[in-house]
């Protein structure tokens, strides 16, 4: 019996996906095929939670609440070393 797992893109949710290679780690990469999408590449599991979608938002929007960088780094399990960088180049002038 085949089991097949529908993916779609995390960014504009459209089904026309290609298989795009893997990672260094050997995690199957996709590619959306929708014209109208930014997303060059993503894969269904990321080794590192920092590479997760979404994440980098939640680091500056912590900082703009007031939250440390210890602090976020321990809630959102990630090293503070990525959320110090995160923030230097989410700055605008």
């Amino acid at each position: 019996m085949t089991c097949y797992q529908e993916i779609t893109c995390p960014a504009c949710g459209s089904n026309p996906i290609m298989k795009s290679g893997r990672s260094a780690e050997g995690t199957q990469r996709y590619r959306c095929q929708n014209p109208d999408c930014n997303t060059k590449t993503f894969m269904l599991a990321y080794r590192y939670k920092a590479c997760e979608p979404g994440i980098k938002e939640q680091v500056v929007d912590m900082a703009i609440n007031g939250s440390g960088i210890r602090d976020t780094a321990r809630v959102l399990k990630i090293n503070k070393n990525t959320v110090i960088s995160t923030l230097k180049k989410s700055r605008t002038v």
